[in-house]
């Protein structure tokens, strides 16, 4: 068993180090690097969502919040660019440590409108810090991201960084969710209030989560500051929250290559959409996007809810009515 997913790992590895090979558009490696970049995010995102039980609407906040943090510390600091990325998704960590417990102390939509308003409050900084941010015009300036005398100033050198990081990540989620960690966290999805009467801390575990979260996003905002080298407010909007949500719940909740699929597949609808709505609709007005993904969400939630990668399973309702009509025959 352990030898057939090793040659599983080798084969995915492979896969990932010869897509640069292959392809000579700087467009595709450019699509390439913001899946990943997004799948990282989105990795976090479906520990909260698919463990936790918590759904968050702020990830754009933080990861903006890391993408700041490493241009600020690149342009006004000089600090080196490997270190500015290292350092970058310990604000996301600790402004999520100090929010955390108030706002998961909430439920259900209460709990999504707290983070729907950190993240707004957050692009509004973005926006009005102008000594610190550069407002909406943003910060410049940034340096590439460069290992020692290793300037990785194409796509093809930084496809390899944000991918070796999306591995590096997964591997790390991996070990999480099948650690006694992992496994209180999925007794806290199936009942919290199980999970409390079992000794669990419910609390603590869905604050860790939350901060873990939004070190990812953090950390994949570090990595797109220096392959832009700029960096202003409109990537981090309540857009981009949405997108992160439905990538998650496409490629399926708690699923260790859900977020990757999910990242992929959103991702490439967008582009899609700015390339064909534009031809097909020419009076569109430019929040197009927002309405489709909309419809998408919906219907995923209506035909498949729990995510394409994830195992089909009734929901509770449909669990409770099979119960009964096995006890009533």
């Amino acid at each position: 068993m352990a030898s057939a997913k090793s040659r599983y790992w080798i084969a995915l590895i492979l896969v990932v180090v010869c897509v640069p090979l292959f392809v000579k558009s700087n467009y595709v490696l450019s699509i390439l690097i913001v899946i990943g970049l997004y799948a990282i995010i989105v990795q976090g995102l479906g520990l909260l969502m698919g463990y936790a039980g918590q759904v968050s609407f702020g990830q754009a906040a933080f990861y903006g919040l890391g993408a700041y943090t490493a241009a600020i510390l690149a342009t006004k600091c000089d600090w080196p660019p490997v270190l500015c990325v290292l350092v970058a998704p310990f604000l996301p960590a600790l402004v999520a440590l100090i929010i955390g417990r108030p706002i998961l102390r909430l439920r259900e939509h209460y709990l999504v409108l707290a983070t729907l308003g950190f993240g707004i409050l957050a692009f509004a900084a973005f926006n009005e810090s102008i000594a610190l941010t550069g407002g909406p015009s943003g910060l410049t300036g940034i340096p590439y991201l460069s290992i020692g005398p290793l300037v990785l100033d194409n796509d093809r050198s930084y496809y390899y960084v944000v991918w070796g990081v999306l591995g590096l990540v997964i591997l790390a989620v991996a070990n999480l969710t099948g650690s006694p960690i992992g496994r209180a966290f999925k007794a806290i999805h199936a009942s919290e209030q199980a999970a409390q009467s079992a000794g669990i801390d419910t609390a603590l575990l869905k604050l860790q989560a939350f901060v873990f979260s939004a070190f990812l996003a953090g950390l994949a905002g570090g990595l797109y500051a220096f392959w832009v080298t700029f960096v202003g407010p409109s990537p981090f909007g309540f857009t981009a929250s949405i997108e992160f949500v439905l990538m998650a719940v496409v490629g399926g909740l708690g699923t260790l290559w859900g977020p990757v699929l999910g990242s992929a597949i959103i991702v490439g609808l967008a582009e899609f959409l700015r390339w064909g709505v534009p031809i097909l609709l020419p009076k569109v007005g430019g929040e197009f996007e927002i309405v489709f993904f909309g419809i998408i969400f919906v219907l995923i939630m209506l035909l498949r809810p729990q995510g394409i990668l994830a195992p089909g399973r009734p929901s509770g309702m449909s669990g409770v009515a099979v119960k009964e009509e096995k006890c009533s025959g």
